[in-house]
């Protein structure tokens, strides 16, 4: 799996230093204001492609409403296990996650018919 580091032109080298055994092995904290999302050892990282809309408003792009193609997500299993996150409003029964303390994002997804699954862009988020 690879992706990249929002702000960063390198790819996430999703070695041992980031996943230990199977979990995250460091803290995943909002890009912006460092606000931290979740704590080692919670999330498991999973490819799935997903649609998110941009973080930021594209220059030049005709269709305000389109996305970004993500594959590579942080998959958390239980909404408490977050340490801040928000919620948008829902668009049909998907929800966005967001930074609880800035309200950037969307940084993740959440279809609410599964109350298992919650998915955050591991390209949308910082690691410390």
């Amino acid at each position: 799996m690879a992706g990249k580091v929002a702000g960063d032109s390198e790819p996430i080298d999703f070695s041992p230093d980031f996943i230990a055994m199977g979990k995250n092995s460091k803290t995943i904290v909002c890009e912006l204001c460092k606000c931290k999302v979740l704590k080692p050892g919670i999330a498991e990282l999973v490819e799935k492609e997903l649609e998110l809309p941009h973080m930021k408003k594209q220059p030049g792009r005709d269709d305000p409403a389109a996305g970004e193609k993500l594959t590579d997500f942080w998959l958390v299993s239980n909404m408490y296990h977050f340490e801040n996150v928000g919620f948008s409003k829902h668009v049909g029964t998907i929800r966005f996650l967001l930074c609880a303390d800035c309200e950037i994002g969307p940084i993740g997804w959440h279809d609410t018919g599964d109350k298992t699954k919650y998915f955050v862009a591991a390209n949308r988020v910082k690691y410390l």
